[in-house]
C-alpha cells in the first residue's frame, strides 16, 4: 500500500503543542504519528487524506504550524516494522509481545500477536510496557476492564488472557478500532468490545478497572468521568506522559479522593495506578 507522510513544523514546538496537535490531527484517517524527530510526523495512505482536510485542522489550532507532505517509497510495511521497529519484545520474562511475521521469538506464559500496521501499540514504548508490568502484579479474575484509547487494543488483550470477565475498549481513531478487533481475532479474544469515540460513550457504566495510556491533558480532561465509573475499591492505570508531568496528575487524583498505589518509571516515562 502507498503512503503519504505529513509533516508538521510547530511554532513553538513543545510537548504541550504537539500532544494538542496529534489530537486534533486524530480526528482524520492517520493511520500512526511520529513525533520522535524534529517534526512532528503523521501517515495515511494515499486517497485516505486530502491536504485541504489538513489545513482545516490546523487552522483550528491555537499556534502556527506549517506542515509538508512526502511520498513514501511502495515498500512492504511489515519487513520495515521487522527489520526497524517492532521486534519480539518480552516483558517480565511473562509475557511476550509479537507480529504474526516473527519467526524467531522466546517462549513464554503469555503470547500477544500484534499486527502492527504503524499503529501504536506494539509494547515497544515505554508506557504500553510499563502498564502492561502493572497488569502483571493484579488478579483480574471476573473484573471489568475499561481500556480508553486502546491503540491496538493491546491492553485489553491481555487483560482478557489474565482472566478478566468483559473489556470495553475505546479509542477516537477508526484505524485503532479496527486494529482492535483483528488483533482480538489474531489472539482469539472473544470478551472484548470496541467502540469508536471518547469518554462521553461511558454514561454509567461501571467497572473494576480502568486502564488509560493516553496523553496528560486528556487525562486530567477525563479524570473525573473515570473515576465516577469506576467501582468502589477498583483500580485506575494511567500512562502516555512524563515524570514531570506526574505532580498535575498527582494532584487532580487527589482532588478525586483516588489513593496512590504504585509508579513506575522508565526512562522519563510513567505509569502510576490508584485505588477508588
Amino acid at each position: 500500500m502507498q503512503y503519504i507522510k505529513a509533516s508538521f513544523k510547530l511554532n513553538p514546538d513543545n510537548e504541550t503543542n504537539r500532544e494538542i496537535a496529534t489530537a486534533f490531527l486524530a480526528q482524520l484517517n492517520f493511520e500512526s504519528f511520529d513525533e520522535s524527530g524534529t517534526e512532528l510526523n503523521a501517515f495515511y495512505p494515499v486517497g485516505k487524506v486530502t491536504p485541504e482536510d489538513i489545513q482545516q485542522i490546523v487552522d483550528e489550532l491555537p499556534f502556527e504550524v506549517h506542515f509538508s507532505e512526502e511520498e513514501m517509497p511502495d515498500i512492504n510495511w511489515n519487513e520495515e516494522w521487522e527489520k526497524n521497529y517492532f521486534q519480539p519484545l518480552l516483558i517480565g520474562n511473562e509475557c511476550l509481545i509479537r507480529a504474526p511475521f516473527h519467526k524467531d521469538y522466546p517462549e513464554a506464559p503469555y503470547e500477544i500477536i500484534i499486527e502492527p500496521n504503524m499503529a501504536f501499540g506494539t509494547g515497544n514504548h515505554e508506557t504500553t510496557s510499563l502498564m502492561i508490568e502493572h497488569l502483571m502484579e493484579l488478579n483480574l479474575h471476573d473484573q471489568l476492564v475499561l481500556d480508553m484509547g486502546c491503540g491496538t487494543g493491546i491492553l485489553g488483550i491481555f487483560a482478557s488472557m489474565l482472566g478478566c470477565k468483559k473489556v470495553t475498549a475505546i479509542d477516537i481513531d477508526h484505524w485503532a478500532f479496527e486494529g482492535t478487533l483483528e488483533n482480538c481475532r489474531l489472539n482469539n479474544i472473544t470478551n472484548l468490545d470496541a467502540f469508536i469515540g471518547d469518554a462521553t460513550l461511558l454514561g454509567n457504566k461501571k467497572f473494576d478497572l480502568i486502564l488509560a495510556n493516553i496523553q496528560k491533558n486528556i487525562i486530567l480532561q477525563d479524570l473525573e468521568k473515570y473515576v465516577s465509573v469506576l467501582n468502589d475499591d477498583g483500580i485506575l492505570i494511567v500512562s502516555g506522559f512524563y515524570k514531570d508531568d506526574l505532580e498535575d496528575i498527582m494532584g487532580k487524583a487527589s482532588e478525586l479522593f483516588l489513593r496512590k498505589l504504585s509508579i513506575k518509571e522508565r526512562n522519563n516515562w510513567i505509569a502510576c495506578s490508584f485505588e477508588k
